[in-house]
């Protein structure tokens, strides 16, 4: 045999060296053990919306979906007009206590889905021109952004749920002084 030829062709040994099977080798066999590690099986699963689903009669409400929101004391905060949701709230007051916000969906003729999620909810006693409001606290220093658009000056009631740590509250008006807030640590 000539000095320049191979036994075996290059591709094939590779192919062997790298653990496959050759042309005239069986496959090796299925690994079916668990790789949780791997991209897509880490077994991270989606962030729950609602903490209570149910499903309510409700022939006399009218449209196809509401929303609204429940508070301390019984009162209810109705974002969708003209429809009356005391219906909708009595069948999630079992499993989910005020305050809340709260979706529904029809699901046919009388028949509403309804899901609730627990919110906190602040009184806030300044003057706010908007409905909107983000509040960023970072190394000592305060960004207020009202609708969007940067506001200066603070306010102390949404300063305070932040504890003096870097963090982002977020608020969106309910009534006249009640706002929804979220205050997300940096």
């Amino acid at each position: 045999m000539p000095f320049w030829r191979r036994e075996e062709p290059l591709h094939e040994r590779l192919r062997r060296e790298g653990g496959l099977a050759g042309r005239d080798e069986e496959p090796p066999a299925l690994d079916s053990r668990p790789r949780w590690g791997e991209v897509g099986i880490h077994g991270v699963h989606r962030q729950r919306v609602w903490d209570s689903v149910t499903l309510v009669e409700a022939p006399e409400l009218q449209g196809d979906e509401a929303h609204f929101v429940a508070v301390e004391g019984g009162t209810l905060i109705a974002e969708t007009d003209d429809l009356d949701v005391g219906a909708l709230a009595d069948a999630l007051e079992g499993t989910l206590q005020p305050p809340y916000r709260a979706e529904a969906v029809r699901r046919g003729d009388g028949l509403w889905a309804v899901a609730g999620r627990r919110i906190v909810v602040a009184t806030v006693a300044e003057e706010v021109n908007g409905d909107h409001v983000t509040v960023t606290m970072r190394d000592g220093e305060r960004t207020v952004e009202v609708d969007g658009a940067r506001s200066f000056g603070g306010i102390p009631s949404l300063e305070q749920l932040v504890g003096g740590g870097d963090a982002v509250v977020t608020a969106q008006r309910l009534d006249e002084r009640l706002w929804e807030v979220e205050v997300a640590p940096l």
